[in-house]
């Protein structure tokens, strides 16, 4: 038997939103789908290969959202 999901609220631009919904529609998944496996992955990419990886990705991006 799977895990329940924790629910939490999330607040998000409408730009930032419109640009996930864009993806997930793209992906075939929906927005709540395609934020859930957009964390999945970043969390799998935060530790590669037994290290963590470089700090500098830790730096947020300037993202005009």
């Amino acid at each position: 038997m799977a895990s329940p999901k924790k629910q939490i609220p999330l607040r998000l631009s409408e730009k930032l939103y419109d640009a996930i919904a864009a993806w997930a529609e793209d992906d075939f998944r929906s927005v709540n789908g395609q934020i859930e496996y957009l964390l999945s992955e970043c969390v799998r990419q935060r530790k590669k290969n037994g290290r963590y990886v470089p700090e500098e990705l830790d730096v947020p991006p300037e993202l005009d959202l």
